[in-house]
């Protein structure tokens, strides 16, 4: 089961303002990658369900992650239905994000105080994913569905409303100012973040550079 309740999860969001979004199919691959963001200072991760038995690899990554790095907390992406919540929820999934809104997906993480983060693209559906319990709601593709000014706009008539837009974000000053000036609760990134070195593979010194650069952007963009 989870570790940490919908509240604690939303909670780190806020406070690390990035969450670093990755997929891989090597189990290897996946904890130098999450080992690389922790050490640059990140404690929330989401973990995309992008392939074939990408829920086993998840499985050996939460295990590594609890064994291992005090504190991260690890969800998944990419989510589109209540069976693959429930398989995810049963490997110890933190939270779940998803690219659409589906209420028996609200149901099953509300059953167990997981989060559930939905992918809107209208007042309407933000309105609708809160309805249902969406204490933070994903604006993607970010900068298509209308980037910073679009989440300017739906903070007037919802300006409780906790957003975290996923594409079109990049570990920029500039571009962060812009998504946290409009007022994200916190941004999603991916392959951005991601170095690779010139023979292609991953560079996880320079990924540990860039995520403590990004956090510290953060945060003299919100002081």
């Amino acid at each position: 089961m989870a570790r940490y309740t919908r509240i604690e999860a939303v909670t780190r969001m806020h406070e690390n303002g990035i969450v670093p979004v990755f997929y891989h199919q090597d189990i290897e691959v996946c904890k130098q990658i999450l080992k690389a963001c922790y050490d640059g200072g990140s404690r929330v991760f989401e973990f995309t369900n992008r392939g074939d038995y990408a829920h086993e690899v998840f499985g050996e990554l939460n295990k590594y992650a609890k064994a291992n790095l005090d504190g991260m907390i690890l969800g998944v992406g990419s989510v589109l239905d209540a069976g693959t919540t429930s398989l995810y929820l049963q490997l110890g999934a933190d939270f779940i994000v998803s690219p659409i809104v589906n209420a028996e997906m609200a149901k099953a993480c509300n059953r167990r105080k997981v989060g559930w983060m939905p992918g809107c693209g209208s007042v309407t559906e933000i309105s609708y994913a809160e309805e249902l319990g969406a204490e933070v709601v994903k604006i993607f593709p970010g900068q298509q569905v209308g980037g910073p000014d679009f989440v300017k706009a739906v903070k007037g008539p919802l300006p409780w409303a906790s957003i975290m837009p996923t594409g079109g974000v990049s570990p920029t000053e500039e571009n962060l100012k812009s998504w946290f000036n409009a007022g994200v609760h916190c941004v999603g990134i991916g392959s951005k973040l991601f170095i690779k070195n010139a023979e292609g593979a991953f560079d996880y010194t320079a990924i540990t550079a860039k995520i403590e650069e990004a956090l510290d952007l953060v945060k003299k963009i919100r002081s």
